[in-house]
């Protein structure tokens, strides 16, 4: 997946990215909101649904740990 950040960090509103490895047809979506210090993860086939939030050191290890597994297969 890919996260770019940019202007969601200086606004008060999050501007959510749907995963580049997610489809319209499948029942496993997220999307991200890129914060300062944070990222916020929910289920974009259900938005009202509460989401939740990692540190950004958090999200760093968890997509470097992603991309070694992808590696791996």
């Amino acid at each position: 997946m890919t996260l770019r950040t940019g202007a969601a960090e200086h606004e008060s509103t999050p501007k959510w990215t749907k995963s580049s490895y997610s489809s319209n047809d499948g029942p496993d979506c997220i999307e991200v909101a890129a914060a300062t210090d944070a990222v916020h993860v929910r289920d974009s086939k259900d938005v009202a649904r509460p989401g939740f939030t990692v540190s950004s050191a958090g999200w760093t290890a968890f997509t470097a740990y992603a991309a070694r597994q992808e590696a791996r297969s």
